[in-house]
């Protein structure tokens, strides 16, 4: 449930209500909206329903009101205004659409020091790249690891970038944390609790993917698990889910945005180059994703595709891809927004 305070509350009443929240057992996050303060509570339904009717009668109080969806933090009754989430001089969830690009996999310090200034020069915000690959076969690449992580800092320091990538476990968590401005759950960990909460507590702002096999609750549940432990700088990422047609390699949902962005505070932004598999797919569909109210895209581009380490026939080209931030930002200005 939340706590709604007046306007008028003061800051001795807000902590007095957090105090008994947590006098009672219970987690209190807070929520400083423009008009008013939101305290929401999390834990033991039980104990909640005691404390409701002692908490509508303490001063500064405007209501108590039970949020009925299964996620909470993440929900628009705990917050009705959009959450922006900062990433170096980068903001997700304002009038500007994040393009966030880079190749799939780090493969040579030539490789990424040339997609990153490319990107750059074409209006790219952020450099994506994964050190670690989580790959189908074990036998398939697996990424440079730290050596990765120290191209992309490099990457960084060359072009100003802020840089996102994928952390599988505890310990590359820490490792990503000491390179990179974001950390990527990826969607084949959408639901490791364990990892979740880890990035949690990291207090790091945190890139979610959507699993192919989720729903979009079971994807804001995933949130939840972040939020919960007192992270609130969370980007949902939509990148498709599995179908059953063999022209794609998944199903890109893209009336999840606008579902997302009714449902939760948290920016939405789309994958197309995982969601479709294939280059010739990625332009139209980020074309489509700016159309349907993304806050961003994350974009694979690579020097030589044809000759990529992993996924190559998704990735575009320098070429293409500055080609591609020409149209998105013709959409962009349709609809009163900017690249």
């Amino acid at each position: 449930m939340i706590v709604v305070m007046e306007p008028s509350a003061t800051k001795d009443q807000i902590e007095a209500i957090i105090r008994r929240v947590q006098e009672a057992g219970l987690s209190a996050h807070v929520s400083e909206g423009v008009t008013r303060t939101v305290i929401g509570i999390v834990g033991d339904s039980h104990t909640k329903e005691l404390l409701r009717q002692s908490l509508e009668a303490s001063p500064g109080v405007e209501k108590v009101v039970p949020i009925l969806q299964p996620f909470k933090l993440v929900s628009r009754e705990f917050r009705s205004e959009k959450t922006v989430v900062q990433v170096g001089n980068v903001r997700f969830g304002t009038d500007q659409i994040v393009v966030i690009a880079g190749p799939c996999a780090v493969e040579s310090r030539e490789q990424v020091l040339a997609t990153a200034k490319a990107v750059k020069a074409s209006g790219a915000s952020m450099l994506r790249g994964g050190a670690f690959k989580p790959r189908t076969s074990p036998y398939s690449f697996q990424g440079l690891e730290e050596e990765g992580l120290k191209y992309l800092a490099e990457a960084r320091e060359m072009t100003g970038l802020p840089v996102v990538t994928e952390a599988m476990d505890a310990r590359q968590l820490e490792l990503v944390i000491q390179y990179a401005d974001m950390i990527q759950i990826g969607a084949r960990n959408m639901q490791n609790y364990t990892l979740l909460r880890d990035a949690g507590r990291s207090r790091h702002p945190i890139l979610l993917k959507r699993g192919p096999g989720a729903t979009i609750q079971e994807l804001l549940l995933a949130a939840e698990y972040i939020l919960s432990e007192g992270n609130y700088q969370v980007v949902l990422c939509e990148r498709g889910i599995r179908g059953f047609d063999n022209y794609t390699r998944y199903t890109l949902d893209l009336s999840a945005v606008p579902v997302l962005q009714q449902l939760s505070h948290l920016p939405v932004i789309v994958d197309p180059s995982q969601g479709t598999g294939r280059w010739k797919l990625v332009g139209p569909m980020s074309r489509a994703a700016v159309a349907a109210g993304a806050d961003g895209l994350i974009i694979e581009v690579h020097p030589e595709p044809d000759r990529a380490l992993s996924d190559g026939p998704q990735q575009l080209t320098f070429e293409n891809f500055d080609r591609l931030m020409r149209e998105i930002r013709l959409v962009a200005e349709a609809i009163g927004r900017y690249v």
